[in-house]
């Protein structure tokens, strides 16, 4: 009889300066000839761990990040997505049984990069923020198809108190409708985007303009907990 092994792998998204939407990706060890490949954080849970604690055990473990709120999003069962080579490589130096079934729990989170300083460990090399079009397209298992699940269930849930954990503290409007254009992966007119905002309570402008841009400064606006 074959047995069924539990994984959790979490899509962890941010949204930097540049107004890039980034992923945290960790890079790992895949074969003895020390060659890497990204993935994003995840690992087995254990057999009395419950899907959210051993989530939120396994992002800490791999890149030191904690107290994340994290949501789970989906489940990835296809008996093959643990078959390829190099994915056979790294589960010969990690698992005892490499070839048993994986079924894995997709967890994701949008965080505030400037609140967070991923650092490797573990089995993790490296853990850093890589923005979400320059992702590679050969990720450990099915983690391309489980960011792309990631990203569709984002669309379907989108909403202001979601997108505030995006934004630093204080940001300004381009910031905001960045970010829901990325996310919804469409362009979004200006003035009916602000003319939406302003109608939006919990969306404060503060007296504070923009510092050091080329530009006219634009006011800064927060969110109103």
């Amino acid at each position: 009889m074959s047995l069924l092994n539990l994984s959790v792998d979490c899509v962890i998204l941010g949204f930097d300066d540049d107004q890039k939407l980034k992923i945290l990706l960790i890079k790992k060890l895949v074969n003895k000839n020390k060659d890497h490949q990204y993935a994003i954080p995840g690992d087995l849970i254990g057999d009395k761990e419950d899907l959210l604690c051993g989530a939120k055990r396994i992002l800490m473990s791999l890149t030191s990040l904690k107290e994340i709120y994290l949501k789970q999003f989906s489940v990835f069962g296809d008996p093959k997505r643990t078959n390829q080579k190099k994915d056979q490589d790294w589960l010969k130096m990690y698992r005892k049984n490499p070839k048993e079934r994986v079924v894995t729990v997709g967890y994701l989170s949008l965080v505030r990069m400037e609140d967070y300083n991923p650092v490797a460990s573990s089995f993790a090399s490296d853990a850093e923020w890589v923005s979400l079009n320059s992702v590679p397209s050969n990720l450990a298992f099915d983690h391309n198809d489980i960011i792309k699940s990631a990203l569709r269930y984002l669309k379907t849930v989108l909403d202001h108190k979601i997108v505030s954990n995006l934004l630093p503290s204080k940001f300004t409007l381009s910031q905001l409708q960045n970010i829901y254009e990325i996310l919804l992966d469409e362009k979004l007119d200006k003035r009916n985007f602000r003319k939406n905002i302003s109608k939006i309570s919990k969306i404060k402008r503060t007296k504070e303009k923009q510092e050091g841009v080329a530009h006219k400064p634009a006011y800064l606006y927060t969110y109103d907990n």
